[in-house]
């Protein structure tokens, strides 16, 4: 790497002799690719895994009429099958670890991209195969997110790489919304919907060649502990992820009715919500450099949470000018994903610790983000408006804010057994 990022990989770490003890020895079971080439190739593959973990999900939003109408869905069907990858998520968030201990991390992403394209294609066989199949997918999208921060951190990926694959999940959300309907004008909404087992494809094939021209594909072995002075900052990374995930999960699955309510046209809100990914790259690209210069994550960080609370609070009490709120929501909280992602590989000591603090973190703060959705649907059908639903929505932006004041200040943390 530059000396650029060398800097930035010091910031990230604490000075002087605590500093020493919370580095790791070096691993020898890493995954690090022999030669600039492989490293470039094994950084790019990484990319493409990350585009792969969201056009499942955005591709079946675009087509959800079309999909209850030719599966012959009732109401609850439609319900899980729009939200079941959230609920996989939360179920099988262990499995990224499991699988790395015995296969190795490249291997299990490999498997993963593999499952993915089984799972994009069983769901449109047959009818009884959709929700099956939907959950098979989301099981794979969870694995493989969960193992990119510890691949990532083995590669020793710089925050500018780190941004780019956390920037490839939002191009995938992009791509998967905007090809899905002309994809089914064109097919038919079978193919529209397993047509992105190809891209899966493409970087389960990737993957194959990183492994092929990588010094290791071990799988680590070592037992997992979380001693006492890790607690804190598994909890309080945990809490992160789980804010950000319910607040971003919240806002694209209810936007375009929050917005129906104060007089836009359908047309319009679609519109606002693509908008609202479109306008999140460039912050999810630039927030995990943030999170490697502390004198700059000190106010970037908790700023993050305190904006999306004034959004929040702007759209509970109807201020107008959606389109700015939508702008301002987008940047901060894409850029909160960003974040979080960024924390998660600067606070763990060694690849095992980032695989097993992502794990946690993300099964945690998807299962909560599915559960918080639903709840603050439920609030709004109770209430008739959307007013207490922002506004605990405000609530829980300003309580990220917190969460990321306290753990910037914590130490990268190990979570093996030495």
């Amino acid at each position: 790497m530059s000396s650029r990022a060398d800097r930035a990989e010091g910031d990230a770490l604490p000075a002087g002799p605590a500093a020493e003890h919370a580095r790791p020895a070096p691993d020898r079971s890493r995954p690090v690719p022999a030669g600039s080439a492989a490293r470039a190739l094994a950084l790019g593959a990484a990319l493409l895994v990350g585009m792969n973990l969201r056009p499942a999900i955005t591709s079946v939003s675009a087509l959800l009429d079309q999909a209850t109408s030719e599966f012959g869905l009732g109401g609850v069907e439609r319900s899980l099958l729009a939200t079941l990858p959230v609920i996989a998520f939360g179920l099988t968030a262990p499995l990224g670890p499991l699988l790395a201990r015995r296969l190795g991390t490249t291997r299990a992403i490999l498997v993963a991209m593999a499952v993915l394209a089984a799972g994009l294609v069983l769901r449109v066989l047959s009818g009884w195969m959709l929700l099956p199949g939907t959950f098979l997918a989301g099981a794979a999208i969870m694995v493989a997110a969960t193992l990119l921060p510890p691949y990532l951190k083995a590669l020793g990926a710089s925050g500018l790489w780190v941004g780019l694959s956390s920037m490839s999940f939002g191009i995938g959300a992009a791509l998967g919304a905007s090809l899905a309907v002309p994809l089914d004008e064109t097919f038919g909404l079978a193919p529209a919907l397993a047509a992105w087992a190809a891209l899966a494809v493409i970087a389960a094939l990737a993957m194959l060649a990183v492994g092929r021209g990588s010094a290791t594909a071990a799988p680590m072995g070592a037992p997992i502990a979380i001693p006492v002075g890790a607690r804190a900052t598994v909890a309080l990374m945990t809490t992160v992820f789980s804010l950000q995930a319910l607040l971003y999960f919240a806002v694209t699955t209810w936007l375009p009715l929050i917005l129906a309510s104060h007089g836009e046209s359908r047309a319009s809100a679609g519109g606002l919500l693509g908008w609202f990914s479109l306008i999140g790259l460039i912050p999810t690209l630039v927030a995990p450099v943030m999170a490697r210069r502390r004198r700059i994550l000190t106010w970037f960080g908790p700023g993050l949470g305190i904006v999306m609370a004034a959004g929040f609070t702007w759209f509970a009490f109807d201020g107008g000018h959606d389109a700015v709120v939508v702008t301002v929501l987008g940047i901060a909280q894409n850029a909160g994903f960003g974040l979080a992602m960024g924390l998660l590989v600067s606070l763990s000591a060694d690849e095992a610790s980032a695989g097993i603090l992502s794990a946690i973190a993300q099964g945690v703060g998807y299962a909560l983000a599915g559960a918080g959705s639903l709840l603050l649907g439920i609030v709004h059908d109770a209430s008739g408006t959307w007013t207490a639903s922002l506004l605990i929505m405000a609530l829980c932006a300003l309580l990220l804010a917190i969460s990321v004041v306290l753990v910037i200040r914590r130490r990268p943390v190990s979570l093996i057994r030495r």
